[in-house]
C-alpha cells in the first residue's frame, strides 16, 4: 500500500514514510492510494469478532507491507485494552462511548496506534523523531499519554492559553520526561499555523526530523474507523438503518468513519456537528468553502475554523458535492444551544453529557426530524468530568472524579509560553 499526497505534487511513500513525514513535501495530506472493501462476510458475522479481531481486519490493508501481523495484533491489544460501549438515552437515539481509555478522550486510540508505529519505526534507527503538535483540548492530553517515555520520540505540543480546560492542561503538562507543554499566546489556529509553517521551514528540517501527531497524521486518523465498526457491531441487531452524528472540529474522526463505510460498513448518513466554527456547515448550505478565524467555545476542541481533515472527505467523493451531499449533512449550534442541550438531556434521562457529545446529540435529533426512522448514534468524544466548571454549572450536579483525572489534579502543570513562530522555531533548534 502507497499513500500519496492530495496536492499531487510530491511522490507516493510507504506507510512507514508518511507516518515520519506526517505532511508531504507538497503540502499536502497523505491519503492511502486505495480502499478495498471487506468480504461481505465480515460484516455477517461482525458479532463472532472480537473488538481486536475487527481492528486488524480493518486496518490490515493500510500498513501490512510495514507492520508484520504478528506486531499489528500486539499493538492493537494495547492500543485497544478499554471498551467502547454503546448507551442507549432514548427511542432511537444512543450515544458511543469513546472516553473509557486513560486521557478519557477519543483520540487515546489513534494516539496509542501512532506512538506505537512510531516506536517501531524508530526502534532501528539512531535518529530522533521530534512530534510537533497543535491541540485544541483532547489531542494534547492523548498524544502526551501515547507517547510518553516512546525511546527515540520527542513530544512538542503547543495549545492556547486560556482556551483550553483546566483538566486538558494539566494531562498536557504534568507528564514531564520526553513530554514539552508550549502555552501559545493565541487561538487553536494560531497553534496550527506554527506547527505547518514549521513543516515548511528548510532550516528546521535540516537540522531534524519533524513529525506530527494531529489527524493530518495517517497513523492518527485511520484508527478511528474502529469505533464505527464497533458500534455497528452492537447495534447491527437492530435491523434499522443507522446514522452517525460525530461532534467535528478538525473532521478526522467522521473522515475515519466514512472510510469504514468505504470498506463495506452499512450505514445510511452522516452528521456533521459543529458549535459556531461553521466553515463545513455553510460549505454544505452553499456550496462555498470559506475558511474563517476560530471563534471561542464551551466545546472547544471543534474551535476549528479551517478544520485540516476536509480536504480527505471531499476527496473521497470526487469533490463531487452532490455526492458528498448525499452522505453528510452538517450542522451548527450555539453554546446557548449546547447548554439546554445538557440539561435537557440530563433532566429526562440521567445521561450526563460534554458540550461536545451535546452538539452531536443536537445535530442528530436535527437529521431525525426529517429521518425518524433512522437509529441514530451520536459520539460521546471525552468524559464531561474533562469540561468539569461548565458540566456542572449547567446540570447543577457534582461530577466524581475518575481515577485517570484524579492523578494529575495535584501535579504541577508546566510549560513555556510563546507568541511568535520564531520562538517556536527558536527552542526546537535549541534542544535539537
Amino acid at each position: 500500500m502507497k499513500f500519496y499526497s492530495l496536492n499531487k505534487k510530491a511522490p507516493q511513500v510507504t506507510f512507514k514514510d508518511a507516518v515520519i513525514k506526517g505532511i508531504a513535501p507538497d503540502k499536502g495530506l497523505y491519503f492511502p492510494e486505495s480502499i478495498s472493501p471487506l468480504p461481505s462476510s465480515f460484516f455477517e458475522n461482525i458479532e463472532e469478532l472480537s473488538n481486536h479481531e475487527i481492528a486488524f481486519e480493518a486496518i490490515r490493508q493500510f500498513v501490512n507491507e510495514e507492520i508484520p501481523d504478528t506486531l499489528l495484533k500486539d499493538i492493537l491489544g494495547d492500543v485497544l485494552d478499554f471498551d467502547f460501549p454503546i448507551v442507549e438515552i432514548e427511542e432511537n437515539v444512543a450515544t458511543l462511548e469513546l472516553f473509557h481509555g486513560p486521557t478519557m478522550a477519543f483520540k487515546d486510540v489513534g494516539a496509542r496506534f501512532m506512538a506505537h508505529c512510531l516506536g517501531h519505526f524508530s526502534s532501528n534507527t539512531e535518529n530522533e523523531v521530534t512530534v510537533l503538535v497543535a491541540t485544541s483540548g483532547d489531542t494534547g492530553g492523548a498524544v502526551a499519554n501515547g507517547f510518553l517515555g516512546v525511546k527515540g520520540v520527542k513530544v512538542v505540543i503547543l495549545y492556547p492559553n486560556g482556551k483550553v480546560s483546566d483538566i486538558q492542561e494539566r494531562q498536557l503538562t504534568t507528564l514531564g520526561q520526553n513530554i514539552t507543554a508550549l502555552k501559545v499566546n493565541g487561538t487553536f489556529d494560531d497553534c496550527q499555523k506554527m506547527v505547518k509553517t514549521a513543516f515548511l521551514d528548510e532550516e528546521l528540517l535540516k537540522n531534524m526530523q519533524l513529525t506530527s501527531a494531529n489527524s493530518i497524521n495517517v497513523a492518527r486518523w485511520l484508527p478511528q474507523l474502529f469505533y464505527f465498526l464497533f458500534a455497528y457491531k452492537q447495534l447491527k441487531s437492530k435491523g434499522k438503518e443507522l446514522v452517525f452524528s460525530v461532534p467535528s472540529g478538525n473532521f478526522g474522526n467522521i473522515c475515519a468513519g466514512m472510510v469504514a463505510q468505504r470498506l463495506g460498513m452499512p450505514v445510511k448518513h452522516f452528521v456533521a456537528s459543529t458549535n459556531v466554527n461553521d466553515t463545513v456547515p455553510e460549505f454544505m448550505r452553499t456550496g462555498n468553502y470559506s475558511p474563517k478565524p476560530s471563534t471561542a467555545t464551551i466545546s472547544n476542541a471543534m474551535d476549528v475554523g479551517d478544520p485540516s481533515n476536509f480536504i480527505r472527505i471531499r476527496h473521497l467523493f470526487e469533490d463531487n458535492f452532490d455526492k458528498l451531499d448525499q452522505c453528510l449533512s452538517s450542522y451548527s449550534f450555539t453554546d446557548a444551544e449546547t447548554k439546554q442541550a445538557m440539561k435537557e438531556i440530563y433532566s429526562s434521562t440521567g445521561y450526563v453529557t460534554d458540550p461536545h457529545g451535546a452538539v452531536g446529540y443536537l445535530g442528530l435529533k436535527k437529521y431525525q426530524d426529517n429521518y425518524p426512522e433512522t437509529y441514530g448514534v451520536f459520539l460521546e468524544t471525552a468524559h464531561p468530568v474533562k469540561f468539569l466548571d461548565v458540566v456542572e454549572e449547567t446540570i447543577g450536579f457534582a461530577l466524581d472524579i475518575p481515577s485517570q483525572i484524579q492523578k494529575v489534579m495535584d501535579k504541577e502543570k508546566k510549560s513555556i509560553k510563546i507568541s511568535e513562530y520564531s520562538e517556536l522555531k527558536g527552542y526546537l533548534l535549541e534542544h535539537n
